[in-house]
């Protein structure tokens, strides 16, 4: 994949049929069951190998939240039984290219017409976008914050096409490129909720998928920066001894492990309160601010152990690196983690995701 920085559709599809991106789907429908912990893990170490199949599970577990939470009968046992099997990769596209991170930006629209909808826009960024066979767009059915509406979108629909996947600094292998919609014919039963549900559907599946699952791609590259560095201090030597052996290498290294220590327990205890239907937006917020900024630190302390080694590609720690930085935007940069933090403390945060899709999913429980 880093030779050839092409879309590896085939390991994408045999990840896909080991049964992983079902692993939150119910029993029910054909899936593992086994909850956000359980998807942390596998997510954590297929990262630890490649950080652009950890993206493309994770991006497709962005995918399943969309039905889980907002689908009907009807759509939960037509798509997540084909999702578990592997048959079907998922996407959710939300970011358009004038707008970014600000969804309510967002200029691509839906109109009726008749049993159908007749969809008009893009969208960029989309996780598993050449890979994908069915992809979750929020796009503009009215104005305002009430005027998103949420769709599901087969890969082969009528007026659906994809833009050129474009080279990026890593993730090699993954892709997260252009959705576009001209004249794009959608049937109304593909709707996701209400009309005016999108607004839920993309922050529900940001806030409370994206960032803990991004916080799982940073996790295992961060545990894969670790390994590598400390076999390389083990095996390179320096005035007799093993690099390893210098005080300030071991300071670096201590470094690393330490953070890499904090940022695993931030993740696995904001999913273990997710798996619990517990409030937990600000453990996801944290998890996801920890882990990107520790692996991001780590990683620079690696190549700085590494030095001039660390340049090439023979050993995979320059690909650590670019990988890290993929995961800093996605689900909110830094920065509005912080932000999102500092209104908590204050004591002025804009609801709680976690505290509402729990109490949907106790619904739905209820009815079955």
């Amino acid at each position: 994949m880093e030779a050839s920085r092409t879309v590896s559709h085939d390991i994408s599809r045999l990840i896909a049929q080991q049964g992983w991106i079902g692993v939150t789907i119910d029993e029910v429908y054909g899936g593992m069951g086994a909850g956000h912990l359980a998807k942390t893990v596998i997510i954590e170490e297929l990262a630890r190998v490649s950080g652009a199949m950890g993206a493309m599970v994770q991006a497709s577990q962005l995918g399943v939240a969309k039905i889980v939470h907002f689908g009907d009968d009807a759509q939960r046992k037509t798509w997540l039984p084909k999702i578990a099997s592997g048959e079907c990769l998922p996407t959710i596209a939300v970011t358009e290219p004038q707008s970014g991170g600000h969804v309510l930006g967002m200029e691509s629209t839906a109109v009726r017409d008749g049993d159908d909808y007749i969809l008009n826009g893009s969208k960029v960024f989309v996780g598993n976008s050449h890979v994908g066979d069915l992809h979750g767009v929020v796009v503009r059915t009215g104005p305002g914050s009430k005027g998103l509406t949420a769709f599901l979108v087969e890969a082969d629909a009528p007026g659906f096409s994809l833009g050129e996947q474009q080279p990026a600094m890593g993730l090699h292998g993954f892709s997260f490129g252009e959705l576009i919609f001209k004249d794009c014919r959608v049937p109304a039963a593909n709707r996701l909720g209400e009309e005016g549900d999108g607004l839920s559907v993309a922050y529900s599946s940001s806030v409370l998928y994206g960032r803990s699952n991004l916080a799982a791609v940073s996790l295992g590259i961060h545990q894969a920066i670790l390994d590598e560095t400390t076999a390389f201090c083990t095996e390179r030597e320096r005035y007799g001894k093993p690099l390893g052996d210098i005080g300030s290498i071991k300071l670096k290294l201590g470094q690393i492990q330490s953070r890499l220590m904090t940022a695993r327990l931030a993740a696995y205890h904001a999913v273990h309160l997710l798996d619990r239907g517990l409030p937990c937006d600000a453990e996801l917020m944290n998890a996801k601010l920890l882990n990107v900024e520790y692996a991001l630190d780590s990683a620079r302390n690696a190549m700085e152990i590494h030095a001039a080694s660390g340049l090439f590609t023979d050993r995979p720690i320059e690909r650590y690196l670019r990988d890290a930085f993929h995961i800093f935007a996605p689900a909110g940069t830094s920065d509005i983690q912080l932000l999102r933090l500092g209104e908590l403390a204050l004591g002025r945060a804009k609801g709680s995701w976690s505290d509402k899709l729990s109490s949907l999913v106790r619904m739905e429980t209820e009815k079955v």
